[in-house]
C-alpha cells in the first residue's frame, strides 16, 4: 500500500538529498524507499525506475540552481555579473554535489517533463543574457558558453576530488580564472569559421 502523501516531488526531494550524501550513482530505488519508509514498489506508482528518478533530480537541480543564479546576478552586467554567475554556480556544486552532478551528466529524460521544466530553458537564457553584455553574438555566445561551463565545472570537480593539493587557496586561483575570462570575453577574438582546426 502506497503511504498517504507520497508523490513524485517527494520521491524526487528524497532521491536527491540522498545523492547528496552518497553520490548520484550511488543512489538506489531500494535506498529512497527506505528513506520514505515504503515499499519499493510504492515507488513505482510516482516514477517509473531509476533513470526516470535521475531524470527528475536533474529537472529539480535545474532549476533550483538557475534561481540561485538569477537572484545573485539580477541587477549586475559585465565583470560583476560574471562573478554573480560563477560563484553560484560553485556554491550549489559544493552544497549539493549529487544534484550538481545530474545536471551534469547525459541522462535521459521524459520529454514531457523536460518541456515543462522552466530551469533548463531559463538557465540558457541567463547564461546568453550575461554573456551578451559583452556584445557577443553567435556563433561566439556558443563558445564562449561552452568555454563557461567547461571552467567552472573543471574547477569544481577538480576541487571536489580534492586535486588541489599546491599550498594556494583555490579561491584565489578561482578569482584570478574569473578575472581571466572576463579579460577574455571583453576581448573575444574574431572568429575562425573558415579554419576550425
Amino acid at each position: 500500500m502506497v503511504r498517504a502523501g507520497l508523490t513524485a516531488e517527494r520521491v524526487t526531494l528524497a532521491g536527491a538529498d540522498l545523492a547528496d550524501e552518497v553520490g548520484l550513482d550511488q543512489v538506489t530505488m531500494s535506498q529512497v524507499a527506505r528513506r520514505l519508509g515504503v515499499r519499493d514498489a510504492s515507488l513505482y506508482t510516482h516514477v517509473r525506475g531509476l533513470e526516470d528518478l535521475r531524470g527528475r533530480i536533474a529537472l529539480l537541480a535545474a532549476d533550483e540552481k538557475t534561481v540561485r543564479i538569477a537572484e545573485a546576478t539580477a541587477g549586475y552586467a559585465g565583470r560583476d555579473a560574471l562573478v554573480a554567475f560563477a560563484d553560484s554556480w560553485r556554491e550549489y556544486a559544493h552544497r549539493h554535489p549529487g544534484r550538481y552532478m545530474a545536471t551534469q551528466t547525459p541522462i535521459a529524460i521524459d520529454p514531457e517533463l523536460a518541456a515543462a521544466a522552466p530551469g533548463p530553458r531559463r538557465a540558457v537564457e541567463l547564461t546568453y543574457g550575461m554573456l551578451r553584455g559583452y556584445g557577443l553574438a553567435e556563433p561566439d555566445l556558443t563558445d564562449a558558453v561552452r568555454l563557461l561551463r567547461s571552467t567552472f565545472h573543471g574547477f569544481v570537480a577538480l576541487e571536489a576530488a580534492g586535486a588541489f593539493a599546491h599550498q594556494r587557496s583555490p579561491q584565489h586561483s578561482w578569482l584570478r580564472a574569473l578575472d581571466a575570462l572576463h579579460t577574455l570575453l571583453e576581448h573575444w577574438p574574431p572568429s575562425r569559421e573558415g579554419n576550425p582546426s
